[in-house]
């Protein structure tokens, strides 16, 4: 029977808790940017809002397979 790996999965749980604070950020900055379309800086913080959720898009995948290697392992090539 398989342990679950505490370090792999604490180092999943510290990456939701970057995915959910990304979450957030990102509609923020989006929000923010399409609130200022007249400023000058309307296409940075765009360009940085859409990045943002790309980032909280990948994390959240990264997250759970995180947490899904701690509890079953990797897997095996055969």
């Amino acid at each position: 029977m398989r342990r679950t790996d505490k370090d792999v999965l604490v180092k999943g749980i510290k990456s939701f808790l970057k995915t959910v604070f990304l979450m957030f950020l990102a509609p923020f900055v989006l929000y923010q940017a399409f609130k200022n379309t007249e400023n000058v800086l309307y296409y940075p913080v765009l360009i940085i809002g859409i990045v943002l959720a790309i980032a909280a898009i990948y994390m959240g995948f990264r997250s759970v397979q995180l947490v899904m290697d701690a509890v079953f392992g990797k897997k095996t090539k055969t």
